[in-house]
């Protein structure tokens, strides 16, 4: 009987690798991929930007590809990471919002665009080195499990997967923690067993979003007021691109007392400032919807909703008021609801489905719409 050929996301880390490896344990016909995803020419500057993809994660990737015996390649996918991520970020920060690029990436490079590639050449499915587990429920859906070590769980940057996707993926790895993952890279003696995650952006290493911003795009960036909820000027600032809901930090408002960036209007280039109750929602709109444990959310139903990555979650109750709206109405209010991040739904341990957080005022344009419509 022939193996099922599988092609492994390999970022030069000690998940993939050990992925990698679990894999050809348990059977396989195994493929090393890297993705080839920076934009930059430069090798000095390629090679400090190393995140999960530059070429220090190609020669760890090849080493470990070598150790393990098996075929390695380095595929290009540049083109399509600068238009769905790096364009979908720097788009929407000059909006207004704030992105989550690894979510995008994740549905249209490391799969949509891989899984394509992988078929081409004769692969069954792709895996990748993510603490989370698939699975087929009694509903006939596929959906995504949480990962067996809750510090490590990265569920909610894969809500956004396909059905398709989800029906040609394995995650070895989502079955193990941490420590079990480098126990079993250090039993296989790869040299990886200690290297430390990849914490960063992989193109924004320095963690500066809006210069990166300013550098890259040819936009005019425009100074605008600080203002409060009446619409009192209370400063200027130095353009939408350095704020984000929530942030204190930076600001440069003498005000004698802590307050916080709780709204951004991209259309006035405003700055809402308030104070620490103001963060605070119990209502989240979003769109873009995708369905994953769940069919449908028509119904008037109770989850557990995360509105950003380090959000451990809160239980809410969710209802489709429009064709691609979805209202949240969490049961305590949530602090910093972020436009542009998000918003990921959990029945149990599985991710129901999600969207990506709007604004109260595009929910009701949204909602408008739908009715004129209909009429």
């Amino acid at each position: 009987m022939n193996k099922k050929r599988v092609v492994v996301g390999m970022s030069g880390g000690v998940d993939s690798s050990v992925a990698a490896c679990l894999l050809l344990e348990q059977g396989y016909e195994v493929i090393g991929v890297t993705m080839q995803i920076w934009q930059d020419e430069d090798r000095t500057v390629v090679e400090e930007n190393g995140g999960c993809c530059g070429l220090s994660a190609v020669e760890d990737a090849r080493r470990v590809a070598g150790k393990l015996g098996i075929p390695y390649y380095v595929m290009n996918f540049r083109d399509v990471f600068r238009e769905k991520v790096i364009d979908y970020f720097t788009d929407a920060y000059i909006h207004g919002n704030t992105p989550n690029p690894c979510i995008a990436c994740n549905r249209y490079v490391k799969w949509e665009a891989l899984l394509r590639r992988s078929m081409e050449i004769g692969a069954d499915y792709i895996a990748t080195g993510h603490y989370a587990r698939i699975e087929r429920l009694p509903n006939g859906r596929i959906a995504i499990r949480n990962s067996v070590t809750a510090s490590k769980d990265q569920t909610y940057a894969l809500y956004n997967l396909t059905q398709d996707q989800l029906a040609h993926t394995l995650m070895p790895v989502g079955a193990y923690t941490k420590e079990e993952i480098r126990r079993i890279a250090e039993e296989k003696g790869l040299f990886v067993a200690s290297k430390p995650d990849s914490q960063e952006i992989c193109f924004i290493p320095d963690r500066d979003y809006a210069g990166y911003i300013e550098k890259h795009v040819v936009y005019p960036f425009r100074e605008g007021n600080f203002v409060d909820r009446k619409g009192n000027v209370l400063g200027r600032h130095k353009g939408i691109i350095h704020y984000t809901v929530g942030q204190r930090k930076g600001l440069g408002l003498s005000m004698g007392h802590p307050v916080f960036v709780t709204e951004i209007r991209p259309e006035t280039d405003e700055v809402v400032i308030g104070e620490a109750e103001d963060v605070f929602s119990d209502t989240v709109y979003c769109n873009r919807l995708n369905f994953m444990a769940a069919e449908d959310f028509s119904d008037d139903r109770e989850f557990l909703g995360k509105i950003r990555y380090g959000h451990r979650g809160s239980l809410c109750r969710v209802k489709r008021i429009a064709d691609d709206v979805l209202q949240c109405r969490f049961l305590e209010p949530v602090r910093a609801v972020t436009p542009g991040q998000a918003l990921v739904l959990y029945d149990g341990e599985y991710v129901a489905g999600g969207g990506t957080i709007i604004r109260v005022t595009e929910a009701a344009s949204m909602l408008q719409a739908q009715r004129g419509d209909a009429e």
